[in-house]
């Protein structure tokens, strides 16, 4: 179960995922601009549709009725956002990506990550709370 006090950073990290994840699913040239990376045409749509999916998915978890399913979700959000915010740093620091771009990513990543850890505080650990 999750705490009351923490379900709007669940509540707001699933918005974001549901909402970015619809954009690289159905709109991945939309996604492409933003990150100022080569068209999102050919090989590079099959990633953002990839992210899309699984970021929807993960997104309908945290709204979850199921409070296993919930928590599960809330737990998984920490080590995926770190990793996000990790890898968008790295692709900048490398050059994989321009430096704007990646900026960009490390922020939603780490405000993703945020949301998760406040998120995370609400979780009981499938043990009854008071």
């Amino acid at each position: 179960m999750t705490s009351r006090r923490h379900d709007p950073a669940r509540v707001a990290l699933a918005g974001i995922r549901i909402v970015n994840g619809t954009a690289g699913l159905l709109a991945p040239g939309f996604l492409a601009r933003r990150l100022d990376v080569e068209a999102a045409s050919g090989p590079m749509a099959y990633p953002f549709r990839m992210f899309g999916i699984r970021t929807i998915l993960m997104g309908a978890d945290l709204l979850a009725r199921d409070k296993a399913v919930r928590r599960h979700a809330v737990r998984a959000a920490v080590v995926v956002h770190a990793s996000d915010t990790v890898s968008a740093y790295l692709a900048g620091a490398s050059g994989a990506l321009p430096r704007r771009a990646a900026r960009v990513a490390t922020v939603i990543s780490a405000v993703n990550l945020t949301l998760a850890l406040l998120a995370n505080r609400g979780v009981d650990n499938g043990r009854r709370t008071q």
